[in-house]
């Protein structure tokens, strides 16, 4: 995979895999012992047999052990459960504890399915608490397989589900499943063997829901699964005594995997959390003054309002490593997006018009993409840490902030060109709209209250800024939306709290972690980090110094190594705002040792053979971690700019070598060399740099392409059609008959594999076309 042109790390890739465990997490490690536990007939048939997943997209997902694991606990539990006559009591259940971003969809998936194929069993219920979350589910239930399992919409269609003897696994919410058993007492259903699943099962299964649910099923088990489950230390003292925790309302714990577990085997993130105390406050109010005040309407004061969104405007895009400029038709392709949590309605649309303001007179490309969603929810984390569900019905909104929020979304329909509004469908399509272009990086920050907070699940999201109270469950669900592992650029989840909110976590982590677990949640601090980067390049400069080369293999081995390690110190220390001034390496050494590096890259890539193996075998190019911060075209056109006014000057010579120094330094751009130096002597004093740019580039493209086409006798007009949908679609499509339609006629007599390798051919070179030309007009 190392000499392979698009390689790239991300989740699937090697580094992101984890070791074999045993039933309590523990790592086998030792290869004897692997091979014993592994390869066992038993344990591999499972694995073939029960414990994979192939994809609607056709990706081979095996579960990892803590999965496999928890869903032969829950078969096991059926079993004995069955034998010992226990169906319909606490016994017969249990809770899997697995942390938020470990793949609780996937394990509750494996176990609904497995436990359909049981005979003795009528029913698998999936119970959710929310339509957003039902929504969800029901797309990671069909990304698993299609048609798995029946979804409803209406407590009609759940009774004619039920009452289907096709319909093995349902998906509803615990309201609809609530509202059936409170319409159809005495059903035939209640007395058959039902399996009932709840996902996330936290406070709102533990009321007068739960209650009826367990009373009108008279043979059931009953699993519940959550990330943070309710202890004694951290249940509310309201409600029934007795389904105050976890346990009391779904039996004993079957597994856990903490958020220890979890960070340790590098299946999420850990946290970095910076704690803001400093704004500048209304003159006369010092900082003690501000920590004795307890009333939100004193924290919504309008000069903190407008310090607290200025200072994310002008941290943003150090936090999310967001890219400067955006590609093309405005879409952001690096860097990472972000939400708002604000303490109650009030400050959301307080933090949504000052953002609105702040933004007003800035052009369009320079302004975050801002969205808000609410509907209702108490102001605060409740007693107990849990965030209050939000739902979709706006109707209990007060008209004022009703009113507020149809104009947020006229906002959002005018910049995507939508047509949502605040009527209960068009919400529910606007929450999921919302939440698909957050997937897709095409919103940059979106203020709530507590929606998506618990329940939603987006690897582009890195960044949670909060002007909100939270503790305990509430905290660890919030903080978890932002450590879901994406790439080798995010490295950590980001937390900047406009409250101080340290106790709360270190509770919070001691509660669903382990009291030594703040070492592996938490980042270290940033001196921790800065004495090793600091350390690491003073080693650089004395070892390697500028305009020396780097000869044989065993240094250029130990300089990718070394440079490797600063870039990787670098992309968490530019999170830190103490960085800032303190980077030792100046912007043109960084340039210059770029340069170095993608050098050696690419020559080793080159040079790897049969016979000689490359390096790049045995070490790893953070390629990654230079495109986060590489230069662009418009920086590079910015630099044509001076070098042409400067013509003739006298001062066009150093900046025709900064230019050099650019392009050389940037992955993207090395293999465009030629054309921006043509371009850089082509021009004229009196010439529009950007304008003739693109006529430049125009005059180029066709060019290069006439010269494929005629080199390989392709069709001209599909091969011209072929080549505009793979710049529109910002990729060359090797699939389907697209292709197929730019190849010249083959002969039936021609040798075989002569069509394959034709194609191969033709594809190979719009590929290397394609990556020269691609974000350049």
């Amino acid at each position: 995979m190392a000499g392979s042109k698009r390689t790239r790390k991300t989740s699937n890739s090697f580094e992101f895999t984890s070791w074999w465990a045993d039933g309590k997490n523990k790592p086998i490690q030792d290869l004897a012992s692997f091979a014993k536990t592994f390869f066992a007939k038993h344990s591999l048939l499972n694995i073939l047999t029960k414990y994979c997943v192939l994809t609607d997209d056709r990706m081979l997902l095996v579960m990892r052990p803590y999965q496999i694991v928890a869903t032969e606990r829950i078969l096991q539990r059926i079993e004995i459960s069955t034998n010992y006559r226990q169906l319909g009591s606490i016994a017969a259940g249990g809770y899997v504890w697995h942390t938020t971003g470990s793949g609780k969809t996937l394990t509750s998936f494996k176990a609904a399915q497995l436990v359909s194929k049981l005979s003795s069993v009528s029913k698998v219920l999936f119970v959710v608490d929310r339509k957003d979350l039902d929504y969800q589910t029901m797309r990671e239930y069909d990304r698993f397989e299609k048609g798995a399992a029946n979804s409803n919409t209406s407590t009609a269609v759940l009774k004619k589900q039920l009452e289907d003897p096709g319909a093995r696994i349902i998906i509803t919410t615990i309201q609809k499943l609530s509202t059936f058993i409170s319409a159809n007492a005495g059903h035939s259903i209640y007395g058959g063997h039902i399996v009932i699943i709840f996902d996330e099962c936290h406070r709102s299964q533990f009321g007068d829901m739960h209650t009826a649910i367990t009373k009108a099923f008279k043979r059931y088990n009953l699993f519940g699964f959550t990330g943070t489950p309710i202890f004694a230390a951290n249940a509310g003292s309201g409600g029934n005594p007795s389904l105050r925790t976890t346990e009391q309302a779904f039996g004993e714990k079957l597994h856990t995997y903490t958020i220890v577990d979890a960070i340790t085997d590098k299946n999420v993130l850990p946290f970095r959390i910076d704690y803001i105390n400093t704004i500048r406050l209304p003159e006369g109010l010092t900082n003690k003054q501000v920590s004795a005040i307890d009333t939100e309407n004193a924290l919504l004061a309008e000069e903190r309002v407008r310090q607290v969104v200025a200072y994310t405007r002008e941290h943003f895009d150090q936090k999310t490593k967001r890219a400067e400029h955006y590609s093309v038709d405005g879409k952001r392709v690096r860097g990472f997006n972000a939400l708002f949590a604000t303490a109650s309605i009030a400050a959301a649309r307080a933090y949504y018009s000052e953002f609105l303001a702040q933004q007003r007179s800035l052009p369009e490309a320079q302004r975050l993409k801002v969205g808000l969603i609410y509907s209702y929810a108490a102001n605060e984390a409740v007693e107990d840490g849990i965030l209050d569900e939000e739902e979709f019905e706006t109707g209990a909104l007060s008209s004022d902030a009703r009113s507020f929020l149809e104009s947020a979304i006229q906002d959002y329909n005018s910049l995507f060109g939508t047509s949502y509004d605040t009527s209960s469908d068009k919400f529910q399509n606007y929450y999921k709209d919302l939440s698909l272009r957050l997937k897709n990086r095409k919103i940059d920050l979106v203020i709530v209250v507590n929606m998506f907070l618990t329940g939603f699940d987006a690897t582009t999201l890195n960044t949670l800024w909060v002007d909100k109270n939270l503790r305990a469950h509430g905290l660890i669900q919030a903080y978890s939306r932002t450590n879901r592992i994406l790439n080798s650029v995010k490295t950590y989840g980001n937390i900047i709290s406009f409250r101080n909110l340290e106790e709360q976590t270190n509770d919070a982590i001691a509660l669903f972690g382990n009291k030594d677990a703040g070492g592996i949640v938490l980042l270290k601090p940033y001196e921790d980090y800065y004495g090793e980067y600091a350390e690491k390049v003073d080693e650089l400069l004395q070892q390697y110094p500028l305009g020396t080369p780097i000869t044989g293999e065993t240094d250029q081995k130990a300089f990718i190594a070394l440079f490797g390690v600063i870039l990787r110190l670098r992309n968490i220390l530019t999170s830190f705002d103490e960085f800032e001034g303190n980077e030792v390496l100046t912007p043109r050494q960084v340039q210059d040792y770029q340069s170095i590096y993608l050098d050696l890259y690419a020559d080793f890539r080159q040079t790897r053979t049969a016979d000689k193996e490359s390096i790049t075998d045995d070490i790893v190019f953070e390629i990654e971690l230079i495109k986060q911060v590489e230069i662009n075209v418009d920086y590079i056109l910015m630099l044509v700019q001076q070098y042409r006014d400067a013509k003739g000057d006298g001062d066009d010579t150093e900046i025709r070598a900064t230019i050099s120094r650019a392009i050389d330094s940037s992955p993207s751009l090395r293999n465009k060399k030629d054309l921006i130096e043509s371009f850089v002597d082509s021009i004229s004093i009196d010439s529009d740099v950007t304008d003739d740019w693109r006529s430049f580039i125009d005059a180029k493209r066709a060019e290069e392409l006439e010269h494929i086409v005629t080199e390989e006798k392709l069709n001209p007009e599909a091969t011209q059609a072929f080549v505009d949908m793979a710049f529109r679609d910002g990729g060359i499509q090797a699939s389907g008959t697209a292709v197929t339609k730019i190849l010249p006629p083959v002969s039936r007599f021609a040798a075989a594999g002569g069509h394959a390798d034709k194609k191969q051919a033709v594809l190979e070179k719009l590929g290397v076309f394609f990556d020269r030309f691609f974000k350049l007009g």
